[in-house]
């Protein structure tokens, strides 16, 4: 059974930068594809970016040029390092892989 651990999560100032992690245990890691997903306040969880097992990269038009996906299949772990945050990249962060879904980490950009 696949279990997703996210971290990284906190509050940080409009134009900072956070490095949320995803570790996953009990799944073939690097056989499938990772993603990303938030959730702000009062709305639907949306996608932000995905990194396939081959690497391949495709993000959200909100964060592109910002966020930047990637995994670590030595350590079964994927991030998503954001950059130059805005107040609407405040959420509730969850990583995805496949039908398993992590516990979520709260990103707050305020000053």
């Amino acid at each position: 059974q696949v279990q997703l651990v996210e971290s990284g999560g906190g509050l940080v100032q409009p134009g900072g930068s956070l490095r949320l992690s995803c570790a996953a245990s009990g799944s073939r890691f690097t056989l499938y594809a990772m993603g990303w997903f938030r959730q702000a306040p009062g709305k639907q969880r949306e996608w932000v970016a995905t990194i396939t097992d081959r690497y391949s990269t495709t993000y959200a038009d909100s964060v592109k040029g910002r966020f930047t996906i990637s995994r670590d299949n030595a350590k079964s772990t994927a991030y998503l390092q954001m950059n130059s945050l805005k107040p609407e990249d405040t959420a509730v962060y969850y990583c995805k892989q496949r039908y398993a879904w992590g516990q979520g980490t709260m990103v707050t950009v305020s000053s």
